[in-house]
């Protein structure tokens, strides 16, 4: 059963940060395009003093970065290829280096190539548990251990995905790679509780970024208009929106979600195992 959507606010996205991550230094991967840059961009309105910003664009990371510097926020570029063990490596003490010290980490980069099970080839799974798990793990390792040395609290957000939950058939590496980004994130969170140092993960749903639009029109062969049919098809009358995705994600690196920890929030407006 459909019903008519009732009207949303017509602008439900703040322009303005209420201060809460005030001083907080913190390292986003994925920083130079869609929910990366947003959440970059959030995270200075909410007085975020440094944020390195991680992608292999080096003109796209200069973009976010400039608009970081013009909202009064010091940005650092460090370019790394996710798929790259040594780069990624490197890339947390490179950030450390730059920024001082790191309060927070978003694990907001990933790939979402196709490939079900009749399809999918050794390196297409590897490629995804390189990108999707490996790369997160080893940063928010790198992480947890900087602020153990520290004796100080910090938090930490993985961004996955409404597939985790199973997915669809033709996201089979992808959806393997990010249900074991949620193991990971509880495994981390419990580990590390009396460390005061906070893991959550949000299970991200269809949503309107330029990575989307690409997917739909060269994988599915949607036609230019898919973004608005698709809006139209969903209960609330729009898909997930990269800004505001942002604000609960810098909310939930802020000390202003108090003791949340090991939380998975499914940002979507489907119900998993619920069915008429």
């Amino acid at each position: 059963m459909t019903t008519t959507p009732r009207n949303l606010p017509a602008d439900p996205k703040s322009s303005q940060g209420s201060g809460m991550l005030t001083g907080h230094r913190i390292l986003i991967t994925g920083a130079t395009h869609g929910l990366g840059r947003a959440i970059a961009r959030r995270a200075a309105l909410e007085g975020a003093s440094h944020v390195v910003i991680t992608g292999r664009d080096a003109a796209a990371a200069e973009h976010t970065a400039q608009m970081l510097q013009d909202l009064g926020t010091h940005p650092h570029v460090v370019l790394a290829d996710l798929a790259d063990r040594e780069q990624v490596l490197g890339l947390l003490p490179e950030a450390l280096e730059r920024a001082g010290a790191l309060d927070g980490l978003v694990n907001a980069a990933g790939i979402s190539t196709r490939g079900g099970w009749l399809d999918s080839d050794p390196d297409l799974l590897d490629l995804h548990l390189a990108v999707n798990l490996r790369a997160p793990f080893l940063l928010l390792q790198g992480f947890i251990r900087h602020r153990v040395e520290a004796a100080a609290a910090g938090s930490a957000v993985n961004i996955a995905s409404m597939s985790a939950h199973g997915g669809q058939p033709f996201l089979a590496p992808y959806s393997t790679a990010k249900s074991g980004l949620l193991g990971m994130t509880k495994n981390a969170a419990y580990a590390h509780r009396w460390d005061r140092i906070r893991v959550n993960a949000l299970n991200i749903g269809w949503s309107k970024t330029d990575g989307e639009k690409k997917v739909q029109t060269e994988f599915h062969g949607a036609p230019q208009t898919w973004l608005q049919e698709a809006e139209a098809s969903q209960p609330m009358g729009q898909l997930g929106d990269p800004e505001q995705i942002a604000e609960m994600v810098t909310y939930l690196l802020s000390p202003r979600s108090g003791v949340v920890t090991g939380s998975i929030i499914d940002w979507d407006q489907t119900v998993p195992g619920a069915a008429n």
